[in-house]
């Protein structure tokens, strides 16, 4: 017999009730009445009626269920609730991250908790304008790739020789303890503009550095400039890619104490924490963007936009909250 997929009728309820009473395996009632087991199993656990399962009570419930109004929406548009979560869309957050957050901004407060997936479905349902089109495009859709490095990208320079990560120091790789650092380099529009980005492995903490141009000189005085307002103890180590913009690695070790490490060539994924938030970046600076047009002013506000969006890594923390 072919598995049935319609809801039970009131002679398949009375079929298990009997069969219950006979002690029959849930498989073998499935089997009478070409139900998935599975299909069984919920019915009775949806009717655990004492001192048995009673079919007519549990047919008289599954009415009700039936031709119950449907509830409504949770995430209705005119709702206080949905206002908050386009704020939320506003600024940059993923609906994963809103729903997580709001169960701690609201905790015991069910009304107040959605699914990303609710979130999502009530972006799309949305009645079409303007609106709309600025609600889907809140939903993130960078790729997260970086442009390729070519000749033309950094000026080439000599750099002398350069500890390996394979050196770092093994508390590094655990994540536990915090001032290890990664970096790297987004360039602007024709490769002729370029913005510092290091992230701090243990929070995730992000910050920026305008670069006055695309040399190692400028590479070297940004990252010392805005490095150097964080807490000595918080400079201890940064890994970078083999880019020739670190020729004055020495330079920036001696100005901030922060030995720095390089990463084995064609190898982003030791620097995944850089990567991602690079591609998390673009949401801000689209590729193409002339980022000397960019004031370092802004590039603070946009880490702070980062520093305050709670991450599924740090338990839907923020990255402020863990540093």
């Amino acid at each position: 017999m072919s598995t049935q997929y319609n809801h039970l009728s009131t002679e398949e309820r009375v079929t298990i009730m009997v069969m219950l009473f006979q002690r029959q395996t849930l498989r073998a009632i499935a089997a009478l009445l070409g139900r998935h087991p599975s299909t069984i199993s919920r019915e009775i656990k949806r009717n655990p009626q004492q001192p048995h399962y009673d079919a007519i009570q549990a047919t008289s419930r599954a009415q009700q269920l039936r031709h119950a109004p449907r509830r409504q929406r949770r995430l209705s548009p005119d709702s206080e609730l949905f206002q908050v979560v386009v704020e939320m869309l506003r600024i940059g957050w993923s609906p994963q991250q809103i729903a997580r957050r709001l169960r701690s901004i609201w905790p015991g407060q069910s009304e107040r908790h959605v699914s990303h997936e609710t979130i999502y479905l009530a972006i799309y349902a949305y009645p079409r304008g303007e609106l709309k089109r600025q609600l889907i495009s809140y939903l993130r859709q960078a790729d997260g790739k970086r442009p390729k490095r070519t000749q033309s990208n950094v000026r080439r320079e000599r750099y002398p020789a350069h500890l390996s990560i394979h050196l770092r120091p093994p508390e590094v790789a655990d994540r536990l303890v915090p001032g290890h650092w990664e970096s790297d380099l987004i360039m602007g529009a024709n490769n002729r503009s370029a913005v510092a980005t290091m992230v701090e492995r243990t929070s995730r903490y992000v910050i920026l550095a305008k670069l006055e141009a695309p040399t190692a000189e400028a590479a070297a005085e940004a990252i010392v400039r805005e490095m150097s307002r964080m807490a000595p103890s918080l400079l201890k180590t940064m890994t970078h890619d083999q880019g020739s913009e670190m020729a004055r690695h020495a330079e920036i070790t001696a100005r901030t104490g922060m030995k720095i490490y390089f990463a084995d060539p064609h190898s982003p994924w030791q620097r995944g924490s850089n990567e991602n938030t690079n591609g998390l970046l673009r949401q801000y600076l689209p590729k193409g963007t002339d980022l000397s047009l960019v004031t370092q002013a802004r590039l603070d506000e946009i880490a702070d936009l980062l520093n305050t969006r709670p991450r599924q890594t740090l338990g839907w923390k923020f990255p402020v909250e863990v540093l």
